[in-house]
This record gives C-alpha cells, sequence and structure tokens, in this order.
C-alpha cells in the first residue's frame, strides 16, 4: 500500500524522466482529477493511504500519459470557460486559447438581448459543445445550435448541455457546415479546422495522435473552412447579425480576405494569451 504523496511523486518522476513538460504539474492534476481532489487536497494529502484499486488506476493513467495521451483525454472532461465539459474521441479538447472567441461574442450576444429580447446562435462545427454553450451560460435569453459532421461530438455538445441544464435552450444538429441548417441567426461562431494539411505530421504527439483530424485538417493552405464559412454565412445572419471565428496565428490578414471578398466586414480582431492574432469578427455588408 503505497501514499497520495509517493504516488505523485513517481508519477512526476517518470513524467519528467520522459521529457515531459510540466511534469509536476500534470502529476499532481492528472492524480487529483482520478480521485476526485483539488489541487490543494492533492498538495496537503500525501499522508493518504491510497487503496489497491486507485493505486491500480493511477498507475494505468500515467502510463497512458507516458505515450503522450493528454491529461484531460484519460480524464474524460476539461474545464472551459467555468464550465466542466466531457471530451471524446471526435471532439477538440476546449482550449483557453478559445475562452477568447466566446469573450470576443458577449458583447455583441448582450447588445442584441438587449435590442431583442433574445438571440439565436449557431456554433459551426461544435465539438464538445464548448463555445455555443458558454456563450448560453452568460446569456439566459439566447438559444443555441450546435452542429457538426461527427454523431460522436453531437452525442458528447448534447450531454455536456444536458449536465449544465441547458437542454431546453441548446440543440444538436449533423451538418456539413451550412448544408443541413435552416433560418437565420443572430450570432455565427466557429473554431473551425486551420492547420494546413503539411503541418500536421509535425505537430506535438498529443495533438496529432489524439485530437480528431477533422477538427485540425483546413486543407493543403489550412483556409478551406473559412471559405466555405464565408460563401454561405450571409444566408443565414440576421441583417444586424455577427460572426466571430478563431483563426491561426498567421491568418488575420487572409481570412479578412476571404470574409471581406464574401461581403463582410472585419469589425474586431482579437490577440490571445500569448499576442498571436486568435479571433476575428465580422458584420455583413448591406447594400
Amino acid at each position: 500500500m503505497t501514499t497520495l504523496g509517493l504516488a505523485v511523486a513517481d508519477a512526476r518522476s517518470r513524467f519528467s524522466a520522459a521529457g515531459l513538460p510540466d511534469a509536476a504539474i500534470e502529476a499532481r492534476l492528472l492524480i487529483g482529477g482520478l480521485l476526485g481532489l483539488s489541487s490543494t487536497e492533492v498538495f496537503t494529502g500525501g499522508d493518504r493511504l491510497l487503496t489497491e484499486e486507485e493505486t491500480s488506476r493511477i498507475s494505468k493513467a500515467v502510463e497512458r500519459r507516458l505515450k503522450r495521451e493528454p491529461v484531460h483525454r484519460i480524464l474524460g472532461s476539461r474545464e472551459f470557460h467555468g464550465m466542466e465539459l466531457l471530451i471524446s474521441k471526435e471532439t477538440l479538447e476546449p482550449r483557453p486559447d478559445t475562452e477568447i472567441l466566446v469573450d470576443s461574442m458577449l458583447a455583441h450576444v448582450r447588445q442584441i438581448v438587449a435590442d431583442k429580447g433574445s438571440a439565436r446562435i449557431l456554433d459551426l462545427g461544435t465539438g464538445t459543445g464548448a463555445i455555443v454553450l458558454a456563450l448560453l451560460k452568460e446569456s439566459p435569453e439566447a438559444q443555441g445550435i450546435g452542429s457538426d459532421i461527427s454523431e460522436d461530438a453531437l452525442l458528447t455538445a448534447t450531454e455536456n448541455a444536458a449536465r449544465l441544464g441547458m437542454s431546453e435552450r441548446f440543440q444538436a444538429i449533423r451538418s456539413d457546415w451550412f448544408d443541413a441548417i435552416s433560418g437565420r441567426f443572430d450570432i455565427i461562431v466557429s473554431n473551425p479546422p486551420y492547420i494546413r494539411s503539411d503541418v500536421i505530421p509535425a505537430l506535438d504527439p498529443e495533438v496529432r495522435d489524439f485530437d480528431p483530424l477533422a477538427a485540425l485538417d483546413g486543407g493543403p493552405d489550412g483556409l478551406e473552412a473559412y471559405r466555405a464559412i464565408a460563401a454561405s454565412a450571409g444566408d443565414f445572419l440576421e441583417k444586424d447579425g455577427v460572426i466571430g471565428v478563431e483563426i491561426g496565428f498567421d491568418q488575420k490578414e487572409t481570412v479578412s480576405a476571404i470574409f471581406r471578398g464574401a461581403g463582410f466586414t472585419l469589425v474586431e480582431a482579437v490577440r490571445d494569451y500569448g499576442d498571436n492574432d486568435r479571433v476575428l469578427v465580422f458584420t455583413v455588408n448591406h447594400p
């Protein structure tokens, strides 16, 4: 029988020896998540004796991390914008940078709700539902649709909505971009695949081997999804509607040009925590 403190120290040592960054943080996060303990409880509860079952579970999880499976995939969930979201095989793990898209769109959602009393939101390529559910959490008067080509993603987003008490305001629709979408929306959001196909083999194994390829691969130039979205979004956006997209660090000019060519005006460009371009917000031009 071993203690929590020894288990954390062993995991940290093995992660460090394998060259994993943030070995100490990851060891506490992984073992705390498996045992339902906060980082503080892991830190202060080092003398806690672990059961054989707990020790076995930790051992298997550590082995998975050593094969470069990300901690949150092993745990099956990740915190995003104050929500604990389930993640699954065909969903992108929601990242802190994507919270910037949520925060950038919140002012627009609130303004539309103030003007109209409600807002309709469409999240294209919804994955876990992270973006639309975060907007719904902050805007109780809003309704949202999450679309995706993956049934696995739609089931995960639907379950996340249910766990968060938002089932009545959220609908999942299987759609390749706008193909199965009808009606108009006040807000359209998307974190589409935007990595160039030839870059994917060089990504960290945590991303390359565990994030779904369909959520990463943006085609030969990384811009295919933006072309598809920009080409049709005007037909689904209300007259005073707003569309916000996440982009790669070097895509501000090219994505802006795609939307400009489709009749949109860039109204806001937002940088991420690393000071890289991350979010573009557009409105549609009217004759």
